[in-house]
């Protein structure tokens, strides 16, 4: 059992420390990217958001956004098969939040908006139209996944003070 807990512990500080890094990238973009970027021409604001979206995959982000939502589900299968109660639900609490607030959000909502960016072309004059709606929306969902990654960080981090 104690081994159990030792290796629950290692897996919550590691997902504390995976929300909380990918919270920080994206209240980045929520705060002052987004805005920078919209300052720009519409069309120069494309081009560096488009450019963005290429460099973002890359092994230290995609580590580190998909490697945490692993470990989310790995603490959801050790709730689902330990006797820990509390602990347990917060796990599950804290993974849910990362999987579906930050993870799902970003798939459903966000990348979706990054490939229709990706074919626009920056100058064509109909692009400021698309970019406005862009930067709204896009920007909106990702409130939403910052918010989830923070919380979920904080459950886990309460999880790890228990």
């Amino acid at each position: 059992m104690v081994m159990v807990w030792q290796f629950e512990g290692v897996l919550t500080l590691l997902a504390a420390l995976g929300c909380g890094l990918v919270a920080g990238v994206f209240f980045t973009f929520s705060t002052f990217v987004m805005q920078a970027l919209f300052r720009l021409p519409a069309h120069e604001g494309i081009a560096a958001m488009q450019s963005i979206n290429i460099v973002v995959l890359n092994p230290w982000f995609l580590g580190t956004f998909f490697g945490t939502g692993a470990i989310c589900v790995l603490l959801i299968v050790l709730a689902l098969v330990s006797e820990a109660g509390f602990s347990a639900a917060f796990g599950v609490l804290g993974s849910a939040l990362y999987l579906v607030g930050t993870l799902g959000v970003t798939i459903v909502c966000n990348v979706p908006r990054n490939q229709a960016l990706a074919k626009l072309d920056p100058k064509a004059p109909d692009s400021v139209a698309h970019w406005d709606d862009y930067v709204r929306n896009w920007t909106r969902w990702n409130h939403v996944r910052t918010i989830a990654a923070l919380l979920a960080a904080a459950v886990f981090s309460v999880m790890l003070a228990v």
